[in-house]
């Protein structure tokens, strides 16, 4: 499907995380084409920051068109810990997706694609997998779409199925940059080629003067330590959070990077940082649980008596 340049350069910030460079883009004219899906592109930009309010703020309240709509469930779903209200959400989101399956659609064909991807999403972030997986389309010629299945099967240890994926994926999409960036993911849970493909595509990103990503410099950090260059990878995250304070990816790998340095103090202190500014991150969440559970098993375990050494 083709797009104006202006809009590949949104996508492509998109894709490559480039939150901030995206959302401060001058807005189309409202008669452009572009129009629509720049606002879609900015809203989920904010929703990636953590800043759902700036997304809703960005939308016009009034539009019945279905990508607007989808992106506006996004991030009043993202905004919300009420478990009712979630699934009221959820609920409009598999209207939408019913809706664009009809002739009479406010939208294009590539607001209807969104709908499916901002759609599968919500979906997957409710840990509704199948589900986000029948809304993105098992033969899906998306690209955008398939670069979402594939982070669901890699969430789900299944690289298998990822790969499955991309290699169909390959026999249709151009080679393009979220191709690359797909197979990049892929290479980063399969140890694929000592993580070089993954290493050498995010250190091209980086080069490019145009750019400015705190998360492909996170990418590259993770990758770092994971190929055993820790100084480097530290460099890299510092960078990261220096662009992008508190972010909780980054928060963790530098964890990790210190740990392995045998850097207790600034690992413990990335911890509590972890901890405070982000509970419910899956690696918190689980550290609490295992500390649960060792609690429980300690809990019935009797420690018999120190044995008294016999009198000489």
């Amino acid at each position: 499907m083709a797009s104006s340049q202006e809009l590949y350069h949104v996508k492509q910030q998109f894709f490559l995380g480039a939150y901030k460079t995206l959302i401060s883009l001058p807005l189309p004219d409202s008669s452009s084409p572009d129009y629509i899906p720049t606002i879609v592109y900015q809203a989920r930009a904010h929703i990636a920051l953590n800043d759902p309010a700036a997304a809703l703020a960005l939308l016009p309240a009034d539009s019945e068109n279905v990508a607007v709509k989808a992106v506006s469930a996004l991030a009043r779903y993202v905004s919300t810990s009420d478990s009712a209200r979630q699934e009221s959400i959820l609920e409009e989101l598999r209207d939408l997706a019913v809706e664009i399956e009809g002739e009479d659609v406010d939208g294009t064909d590539l607001d209807k694609l969104s709908v499916r991807v901002l759609a599968g999403t919500a979906f997957a972030r409710a840990r509704e997998v199948e589900e986000a997986l029948e809304t993105l389309g098992a033969e899906t010629e998306d690209l955008e779409a398939v670069a979402v299945v594939v982070q669901i099967y890699l969430s789900i240890n299944r690289t298998d199925r990822a790969k499955k994926e991309f290699d169909r994926a390959k026999q249709w999409a151009e080679d393009d940059l979220l191709l690359q960036l797909i197979e990049s993911s892929i290479g980063l849970v399969a140890v694929k080629d000592g993580y070089s493909n993954a290493n050498s595509f995010y250190t091209e990103q980086l080069g490019n003067p145009s750019l400015s990503s705190p998360h492909i410099l996170t990418a590259r950090g993770v990758t770092r330590i994971l190929r055993n260059e820790i100084p480097e990878a530290k460099s890299d995250l510092e960078e990261s959070l220096e662009q992008q304070k508190g972010d909780a990816e980054t928060l963790a790998a530098f964890m990790v990077a210190s740990g392995i340095e045998s850097k207790k103090g600034e690992a413990d202190e990335m911890w509590t940082r972890l901890q405070t500014e982000h509970p419910m991150h899956p690696l918190v969440v689980d550290v609490a649980q295992k500390a649960d559970l060792f609690d429980e098993s300690a809990a019935k375990f009797t420690v018999p008596p120190l044995a008294v050494a016999a009198a000489a």
